[in-house]
């Protein structure tokens, strides 16, 4: 199974972050694809949000399972996290692709495609924070599916 996180913004090259981000995508044995995109036209609120949207779903390969990271989203544990891509990755899917916006979040016409609505808690995190985030819990999503003793019960 591929995983890709599609995600709006660039991040800097040689930040704490980014190497975050490496050391986790370089752990997982599930291949991770991180693509950033920006928009580049001046546009503001529900515009913005839009154009931004549209661009992430561009990116996203047919029949992949659309994960969207949302604040309104469901929070799960990571053992749940995990058993659910395990169930995709059972049921034959072969590209799970987490959609990360930008700062005004998602347009509703694509939480409305979402495979999982995904929340990671009510706090606002940063948008490049957010990524190591998502990132270590690919990797321990992975290492709890083959009962990897990173994740402690």
């Amino acid at each position: 199974m591929n995983l890709m996180i599609l995600a709006i913004g660039k991040m800097k090259k040689n930040s704490p972050e980014q190497s975050l981000v490496d050391f986790y995508v370089r752990n997982s044995l599930w291949p991770i694809k991180i693509i950033e995109l920006e928009e580049k036209r001046s546009l503001a609120g529900d515009a913005l949000k839009d154009a931004e949207s549209n661009l992430l779903l561009k990116h996203v390969p047919p029949a992949a399972k659309i994960v969207v990271l949302d604040e309104r989203g469901k929070n799960v544990s990571s053992t749940d996290f995990s058993e659910q891509l395990v169930r995709w990755q059972d049921d034959g899917c072969r590209d799970v692709v987490f959609l990360i916006g930008g700062a005004d979040g998602h347009a509703s016409f694509l939480r409305q495609k979402a495979d999982l609505l995904l929340s990671f808690g009510k706090m606002t995190l940063p948008h490049m924070l957010m990524r190591v985030v998502l990132c270590e819990q690919l990797y321990r999503a992975y290492t709890i599916s083959i009962g990897h003793p990173y994740h402690k019960i």
